[in-house]
């Protein structure tokens, strides 16, 4: 968490906050690679160093002279660089912010952390009829694009889920909306009211989650259920909250706060899904422009990231 490391923690260390690196599950590794097509000859980017384990593996399957590394975490880069050289590996691995300016060009750009929206720059670095892969912040949007002739990429929202931390630009992330959370749990609110569907816990349903997120980007969820009742709670830095709270499969007593109706939001989108059987975010054709602006669309449905 932050610049606190389990190499060096000690049993009395206590950080707070949200992690700040990972290992990704190993098979998820595998999988991004078969999404981004890496093929003999690549010369391949990828953005999230960790541990090295991707990057072993792509220096298997490329050679390490085709393989370029990237994190913005000094110590990750540094210990990932003598552990794969320990393996016979040496990729090129840097410490790099990856939403700025990249060095050198790629064929392939694979993302294990998550951005929003795409960063011009990986576009720049990018050969023309290349690929990249990533996810989109706050989401399991799994998204591949190829570049065109225009600078810009088009691609699609694939099937599969993948979920990974967000790119940041220092040692941790910024402060979470802990003081809007706590009022949320407690207050009346503007508006109350009955909810039309159960309460549910939104960052553990994937596709509602990320419908929501790109509806309404930046919303904080907190979840709780015992025997009694279940309470979800919501919160956007614009000073919008919403708490619900119902027994079971019951309808929620629902409070709401704030310049928007965030549970009003949920509820839109899971009446559409009810209607229309799957929600339109998951295989939505995707469209990035060459300043990285990306969007979405699907049938009558369209959205800016």
């Amino acid at each position: 968490m932050g610049g606190l490391h389990a190499d060096y923690a000690t049993g009395e260390d206590r950080p707070i906050g949200l992690p700040t690196s990972s290992s990704t599950l190993p098979s998820l590794n595998v999988s991004m690679f078969q999404h981004a097509r890496i093929g003999d000859g690549d010369a391949l980017g990828h953005i999230g160093t960790g541990p090295g384990y991707a990057d072993a593996l792509a220096c298997r399957r490329l050679g390490d002279k085709q393989v370029t590394s990237m994190d913005v975490d000094p110590y990750l880069v540094d210990a990932a660089r003598a552990r794969l050289g320990e393996m016979g590996l040496h990729p090129t691995v840097m410490s790099v912010d990856a939403t700025g300016d990249l060095p050198g060009a790629f064929d392939r750009i694979v993302a294990t952390v998550s951005v929003r929206p795409i960063p011009a720059s990986w576009l720049a670095v990018l050969t023309s009829g290349g690929r990249l892969l990533t996810t989109i912040a706050g989401t399991s949007l799994l998204i591949t694009a190829e570049k065109d002739e225009e600078g810009g990429a088009t691609g699609r929202v694939e099937w599969d889920r993948a979920g990974f931390m967000h790119a940041r630009h220092g040692a941790g992330y910024p402060p979470r909306l802990a003081a809007l959370l706590a009022l949320a749990r407690e207050h009346d609110g503007d508006e109350v009211g009955t909810g039309r569907y159960p309460v549910v816990h939104v960052t553990e349903a994937w596709d509602l989650a990320s419908m929501l997120d790109i509806v309404a980007p930046g919303i904080e969820h907190e979840y709780s259920e015992d025997d009694e009742q279940r309470v979800a709670v919501m919160a956007h830095a614009d000073g919008s909250w919403a708490r619900a709270t119902a027994r079971a499969d019951e309808p929620p007593r629902v409070h709401q706060g704030g310049p928007r109706r965030l549970w009003d939001t949920l509820d839109e989108i899971r009446a559409y899904w009810l209607t229309n059987g799957e929600l339109p975010v998951r295989g939505a054709k995707v469209y990035i422009k060459p300043d990285g602006s990306t969007y979405l669309a699907r049938g009558p449905w369209k959205a800016k990231l």
